[in-house]
């Protein structure tokens, strides 16, 4: 892999990850509409560890914090402190993590069309704006119960579907539930650890296992590139999430549709 290609495509990585826009439909696409080969696993592990080290970093306080409480609520056999919150993260991310393992091959084989992006990219982003549209939505993140978790954990899963985005439906199905948009992308930030953790870990034993070639400086490059990139889309997101709230994602949602309509399935 060029240099330029990991360097772009981490940044392409870094940016959409946390955004409600689908990292998955951008990977997808971009080396079709440039002509570059496929990344491939080794690629795919880089960024991966580099956005999940980018959002425990800045919410480094909430994961020692979880971290924690979730020991001490183990050892005295009752909820301490943010020990409950550690229990939803780990309830919202099975879901996810069953229907990766019993529907991966047939993601990575039938689900990752340009037509399945198109109407991916288009339905889940005019449900991210009506959910944002919807009025009453002042719930915090600390009225969370086991039923709101599981939805949004069931969410999580539907964005294995490339184009969905897992920040994207996950804050839909929590505005959905009425929480606040702050509350709602806060939590979908906090479920993004353990599902990338797994995701990384994933990617790891196929690269361990496999005779995948791995290449260092590409490696390096992306897992850098969408570490710093996914820093900064994770601060400038939630600075401007009340300002602009979540129709500037809609309307590129919805361009994004357009283009790949008219530029690769005409």
């Amino acid at each position: 892999m060029e240099v330029v290609q990991a360097f772009w495509l981490g940044i392409i990585q870094g940016i959409t990850e946390f955004l409600p826009i689908s990292s998955s439909a951008h990977l997808i696409l971009a080396p079709v509409l440039v002509g570059w080969a496929d990344q491939g696993v080794a690629f795919d592990l880089a960024v991966h560890v580099g956005t999940l080290l980018a959002v425990m970093l800045y919410f480094r306080r909430d994961v020692g914090d979880l971290t924690k409480d979730s020991v001490t609520s183990l050892i005295q056999r009752r909820f301490i402190g943010q020990g409950l919150m550690a229990g939803y993260l780990v309830i919202g991310t099975v879901p996810a993590a069953l229907a990766g393992l019993l529907l991966l091959d047939l993601i990575d084989t039938q689900l990752r069309s340009v037509a399945i992006i198109f109407f991916t990219t288009l339905i889940f982003g005019l449900l991210l704006g009506w959910a944002d549209w919807c009025p009453k939505q002042s719930r915090k993140i600390t009225t969370l119960t086991w039923r709101d978790v599981l939805l949004v954990g069931a969410a999580q899963a539907l964005s294995l579907v490339p184009g969905t985005s897992r920040s994207g439906v996950t804050i839909t199905a929590g505005l959905m539930l009425g929480l606040s948009r702050e509350a709602a992308a806060r939590f979908s930030f906090l479920l993004a650890i353990p599902i990338t953790a797994l995701a990384a870990s994933a990617k790891l034993l196929e690269v361990a296992t496999g005779d995948i070639a791995v290449d260092w400086i590409a490696f390096l490059v992306g897992g850098l590139t969408s570490f710093a990139m996914a820093l900064t889309a994770i601060h400038f997101f939630l600075k401007w999430l009340n300002r602009f709230g979540m129709w500037p994602y809609v309307v590129y949602r919805l361009g994004l549709a357009a283009l790949i309509y008219w530029v690769l399935m005409r």
